[in-house]
C-alpha cells in the first residue's frame, strides 16, 4: 500500500498541466470518483485497524498534494481567461434579427403538393438538364415542331434546359409499371422576352395518372377538386378545347376572375376568364414510347405554371417581383 502511495505521489508531481484540457485529464486520473487516489481510499477502508494508523497519514498527504496542485492550476487558468465582454463595443447600434419565411412560390408549391397528395398523388422530381428524347421525342413532338427551335429552347450541347416538367413523366413511365399517380413540381426554362408576365425561367407543377379505365371524366373531377381546395368553394371554371402533342384530346382550363375591376379586366383581357392550366388524356404515342400498352392502359396529365398561380393567389401583378428578393415583399409572408 505504501509503495502504491509513493508511486502515485511521483505521478502527481510529474504530471504536466499546460492548459485546461490537461487539467481535466489530471482531475480524471487522480481526483475523480474512479481516479487512482479514490481507489486507494477504497482499499484503505478494508485494512485492519493497526495498518490504517500507518497508512492514513501518507494517504491524506497525497490527497492534499493532488488537490492543491489542481486548485492552483485551475485558478491560474481562470485568471488568464479572456474577458470577451470587454471586447464588445457596447456603443454600437443593435440590429434585431428578423425571422425569415418561406418564399411565396414555395408556400404555393407546398399547398399544391398537399392537395394532390390527399388524392393519392406521389411526389416525383427529375433533372433540369434533359436530353432530346425525354424533353421532346417521347412526348410526341415532331422533328420540325417549333418548340425545338432555338428561339424557344436553351440548348447545352446536345442537351437542353427542360422546357417543361413533362420530361419527368417520361422518366417515371419508363421506370415503373402502371398504375401510378404522380405530381411533379420544378423549374423550367424557355427562351422568352422578360416582361411583367413572362420570364426565361419559371416554375411548373404537373400531374400524371395512368391506370386501366382512366377517362376524361376522372381528369375533370380531379381538377374540380383542386380548384375548390385552392381557390375556394364556388369558384367557377370552364374547359376549352386545345392542342398539345402529348395529349389527345387536349383542353385548357380557365377560372372566372370577373370583370368588376380594371385589374380583372386587364388580367383577363376583358373576358373575365383566366387560363390556369393545360390538360388532356395521355397520347397513345407517348404511352407506346414508354413501353406501356395503350390498348390496356389510359391516363391523363395536367400542368400549370406555379408563378401565375402564386400571382393570382396573392395579387402580385409583376412576375419579376417573385425573383428580385425584395425583403419588403417577402416579409409580408411571415407566418403564412
Amino acid at each position: 500500500m505504501i509503495q502504491n502511495i509513493e508511486t502515485i505521489t511521483q505521478e502527481v508531481n510529474d504530471f504536466i498541466i499546460e492548459n485546461a484540457e490537461a487539467l481535466e485529464l489530471y482531475r480524471l486520473k487522480f481526483l475523480s470518483r474512479k481516479g487512482s487516489i479514490s481507489e486507494l481510499f477504497e482499499v484503505f477502508k478494508e485494512l485492519p485497524g493497526i495498518e490504517k494508523r500507518d497508512i492514513g497519514k501518507p494517504l491524506n498527504i497525497l490527497k492534499s498534494l493532488a488537490e492543491e496542485k489542481f486548485n492552483s492550476h485551475k485558478e491560474q487558468f481562470e485568471n488568464t481567461a479572456v474577458d470577451l465582454s470587454a471586447m464588445v463595443d457596447t456603443t454600437l447600434p443593435v440590429y434585431q434579427n428578423e425571422l425569415g419565411s418561406f418564399h411565396p412560390l414555395k408556400i404555393v408549391e407546398n399547398e399544391l403538393v398537399d392537395i394532390f397528395n390527399s388524392l393519392g398523388f406521389d411526389l416525383s422530381e427529375g433533372p433540369e438538364i434533359e436530353d432530346d428524347h425525354h424533353n421532346f421525342g417521347a412526348l410526341n413532338f415532331a422533328e420540325d415542331h417549333p418548340a425545338r427551335d432555338m428561339q424557344d429552347t436553351f440548348f447545352i450541347g446536345e442537351n437542353v434546359l427542360r422546357t417543361h416538367t413533362s420530361s419527368v413523366q417520361i422518366r417515371e413511365m419508363e421506370r415503373h409499371e402502371p398504375p401510378f399517380r404522380l405530381i411533379m413540381p420544378g423549374r423550367v426554362y424557355r427562351n422568352e422576352a422578360v416582361s411583367s408576365r413572362s420570364n426565361c425561367f419559371f416554375h411548373q407543377i404537373e400531374g400524371l395518372y395512368v391506370d386501366k379505365g382512366v377517362t376524361f371524366a376522372d381528369l375533370k373531377q380531379t381538377l374540380y377538386y383542386f380548384v375548390q381546395q385552392f381557390f375556394g368553394e364556388g369558384t367557377k371554371i370552364r374547359f376549352r378545347s386545345s392542342y398539345f402533342p402529348f395529349t389527345e384530346p387536349s383542353a385548357e382550363m380557365d377560372i372566372w376572375a370577373g370583370t368588376e375591376t380594371e385589374e380583372n379586366k386587364r388580367l383577363t383581357k376583358g373576358t373575365g376568364w383566366l387560363e390556369v392550366l393545360g390538360c388532356g388524356m395521355v397520347h397513345p404515342n407517348v404511352l407506346k414510347a414508354c413501353n406501356i400498352d395503350p390498348e390496356v392502359y389510359t391516363g391523363f396529365a395536367f400542368g400549370m405554371g406555379m408563378d401565375r398561380i402564386t400571382m393570382l393567389k396573392y395579387g402580385i401583378n409583376d412576375i419579376r417581383d417573385l425573383f428580385v428578393n425584395d425583403t419588403r415583399m417577402l416579409s409580408q409572408f411571415k407566418g403564412v
